[in-house]
């Protein structure tokens, strides 16, 4: 089985670059290929996915169990 983060349906964006750094405000990179600052949702031909910088979605739960839900 394969890990979900490596999944090549993942659009590339400048924000999941090995070669970009969040500059604080979140929605610049300062690229070290290229020497210059880019939109984090923009991308090159100099991309290479860090699965590092990903963010994984929040799960949420609704909380309603009861106690058979936990029993076997």
């Amino acid at each position: 089985m394969a890990l979900k983060i490596f999944n090549k349906s993942i659009e590339p964006q400048c924000a999941f670059c090995e070669y970009g750094s969040c500059v604080g405000d979140g929605e610049t990179v300062l690229c070290r290929k290229i020497g210059g600052i880019m939109q984090a949702f923009s991308k090159c031909k100099k991309f290479r996915y860090d699965p590092l910088k990903r963010e994984p979605k929040v799960i949420s739960f609704s909380g309603d169990f009861s106690k058979e839900d936990f029993s076997l």
